[in-house]
């Protein structure tokens, strides 16, 4: 725990479980640095034998993890990881393969990268008022990091077809509905139901916790030739002149209604642009 982290904070819960918060003010909107840290985070999950099990969050009600600024998208995707794969796909696939059960405690939205996050996580649980999107076909690229997989294999191909293509808001009880996380529960139960599900799993016999998860990623995560193809696509639709037009009318129309309603709003006012 020795190298301060600027965006997140690790809070020991006992010996072998921890929280992990993001908090990246004003609507904790991911950069450069946020992926940065979260491999910062990722090599200390690794590194710790005892530890059984880590709960996301965040410190916004309002935002668990908004998107990510695109214009720092092309550095980070290039930039590899410990396992000599791009940022975002090492993270993604060191988290599904580590023994350790990672779980998303969401509330407010998350969309884009955020998604994509909560995707790669062990499990999902979210306050009814949580809204959740993919944003990127209205701004006229793609998910290139992991939603195009791992949506289909929780949600089925219609639905996911559905959260992309529409890039709109979804809220949380038609993600529950969907398979796109566990459940909703009311948002004063959130922390005491996550925290009785961690402790629970964090008591267990360590070995059938982590061989479930090996045997269940056999048939249940994205290959990294998929990814990989994707992420490629990604990034020669970001250079586009299509998608260079999409994102300054999405500029310009955040300059009109102001960034908070904008961010707020942000699947509406994508769709209308």
């Amino acid at each position: 725990m020795s190298a301060a982290l600027a965006q997140f904070a690790i809070r020991p819960v006992t010996m072998n479980y921890w929280r992990v918060t993001y908090n990246h003010p004003p609507v904790n909107l991911a950069n450069r640095e946020t992926v940065l840290e979260l491999q910062s985070v990722m090599d200390r999950i690794e590194s710790d034998n005892d530890l059984r099990v880590v709960v996301f969050d965040s410190a916004n009600p309002e935002y668990y993890f908004a998107r990510y600024d695109l214009a720092q998208a092309p550095e980070t995707m290039v930039r590899t990881g410990r396992t000599g794969l791009p940022l975002l796909i090492d993270l993604s696939t060191r988290l599904a393969a580590a023994p350790v059960v990672s779980i998303a405690s969401i509330r407010g939205r998350v969309r884009g990268l955020g998604n994509e996050f909560i995707l790669a996580c062990d499990l999902r649980f979210a306050s009814q008022e949580a809204i959740f999107g993919q944003p990127e076909v209205p701004g006229g690229v793609l998910p290139g990091g992991g939603a195009v997989e791992r949506l289909p294999l929780l949600v089925g191909r219609a639905r996911a077809l559905e959260i992309i293509l529409s890039g709109d808001d979804f809220n949380a009880s038609a993600a529950e509905r969907f398979g796109w996380i566990n459940r909703s529960v009311p948002d004063a139960e959130l922390d005491a139901f996550v925290e009785t599900l961690a402790r629970r799993i964090a008591s267990f016999d360590p070995v059938p916790v982590a061989e479930v998860k090996r045997l269940l990623n056999r048939h249940g995560t994205p290959s990294t030739v998929d990814l990989l193809e994707t992420q490629e696509i990604f990034l020669k639709l970001l250079g586009s002149q299509h998608a260079r037009a999409r994102m300054l009318r999405a500029r310009e129309r955040m300059a009109e209604v102001g960034a908070a309603e904008f961010e707020k709003r942000l699947g509406h006012y994508l769709g209308t642009l």
